[in-house]
């Protein structure tokens, strides 16, 4: 009965966040003692130390955010139609941006569904479980995915490392149906293949959609360089943007067979040419060899994956952004991104500055950017807005 649920006690003068609208209690704002036998996921009613009710919560002893909001009504059924009617808010806000069934379908607490990814491949759906309680909500999960839109498979890839700070266990398995790698990916004029049992994160990266967009115009009759390419997703649009010659590098050969043949499926294998490479040794060597590019293009993974890496990966970013800036022809444009959202905005811009200024270049700033708007953020919850991009014209 929802009358039974537990009821986890907040310390005397903590819960002002959540009533402001933060969606998270942190493990020392909570009366844990009391609590710590629950198991993880279980739903538990939020009150303030006078015994006031917040709303209700997934609670998980074992995380550092040991409870995470989901309604402000404290009784409130948690289950499959609570998710059904959260999934079709999110599908109402895609299908108003977008015209065709390739996002980020839910984006975890912007979305209201704490702990849950799901990225939409057409009928495939590819979903991270990366909360306690929304594992344990698995089998609802399914059952509201098949209510709102009945795709042909869904992916639970729960192989993120933040799962082993909710005490979860990684595991990648087919939910629903049947998938054979790789899937079809849309954007734009282009046509993209994706790994969503094998590939990073889910197969895909949707958050850097208009960005490639942006960048693609700028291509037309130049010369680009793309470093960290994955599967070919900024070098294949800039292609098909009229780039005269694109040279893309990664180190997994795996992403790069998939640019290959996307770029042979898009019509534009002439003028890419895609090699397995470490990024800040090949630029190195380019750098020595006198080549310059009319693009430059440096969309790299985490290089701060918590909060003690900061220092180590700001530098990283500075030598990343160094070594590309010494790339670019006078006049052309560099592409340098943050995919870590341990690394600060305003520290991701000093790096970048402190970078150029190390390759003796000058230019401007003609765009800031983040993610797309398939993927919003709890405006209680900035560090959420993890990418960071900028796009510079160097002199």
């Amino acid at each position: 009965m929802e009358s039974e649920r537990p009821v986890l006690r907040l310390l005397p003068g903590r819960h002002k966040r959540v009533v402001a609208g933060h969606p998270w209690v942190y493990s020392n704002e909570a009366a844990m003692e009391a609590a710590k036998a629950l198991a993880p996921g279980t739903v538990v009613k939020l009150a303030a130390s006078d015994g006031r009710m917040l709303g209700c919560a997934f609670f998980n002893p074992k995380s550092l955010i040991c409870a995470r909001v989901l309604s402000p009504d404290p009784e409130a059924g948690i289950g499959a139609p609570f998710l059904a009617a959260r999934l079709r808010a999110a599908l109402a806000l895609r299908e108003a941006l977008y015209d065709r069934p390739f996002y980020r379908l839910v984006h975890s607490e912007g979305d209201a569904l704490p702990g849950l990814v799901v990225d939409r491949f057409g009928d495939t759906l590819v979903c991270q479980l990366n909360a306690a309680g929304m594992d344990v909500l698995a089998d609802a999960l399914l059952a509201a995915l098949d209510e709102v839109l009945r795709p042909r498979a869904v992916v639970f890839r729960n192989d993120t490392a933040v799962r082993e700070l909710e005490g979860l266990a990684r595991e990648v398995k087919v939910a629903k149906g049947e998938v054979v790698p790789p899937i079809a990916v849309e954007e734009g004029a282009a046509r993209f293949l994706a790994d969503p049992l094998a590939g990073q994160k889910t197969g895909w990266f949707f958050d850097q959609a208009e960005n490639r967009g942006f960048m693609a115009r700028l291509a037309e009759g130049r010369r680009v360089a793309d470093f960290y390419a994955f599967t070919g997703g900024f070098a294949i649009r800039a292609a098909l943007g009229g780039a005269r010659e694109v040279l893309a590098f990664d180190t997994s050969e795996p992403a790069l067979d998939l640019a290959r043949r996307a770029a042979e499926a898009n019509g534009v294998a002439g003028a890419c040419r895609f090699a397995r490479a470490e990024a800040f040794a090949e630029m190195e060597r380019l750098g020595r060899e006198g080549e310059r590019f009319d693009v430059v293009i440096c969309d790299p993974p985490a290089f701060v994956k918590s909060r003690k890496d900061l220092a180590a990966g700001a530098k990283g970013y500075r030598k990343m952004v160094r070594l590309a800036a010494s790339l670019v022809a006078p006049g052309g444009f560099l592409f340098a991104a943050s995919c870590s959202h341990n690394m600060p905005a305003e520290r991701f811009a000093e790096e970048v500055r402190r970078g150029l200024a190390q390759a003796g270049r000058t230019g401007r700033v003609l765009r800031q950017a983040g993610a797309g708007p398939d993927h919003p953020v709890h405006p209680f919850l900035p560090e959420s807005a993890y990418l960071k991009a900028q796009v510079l014209q160097l002199d």
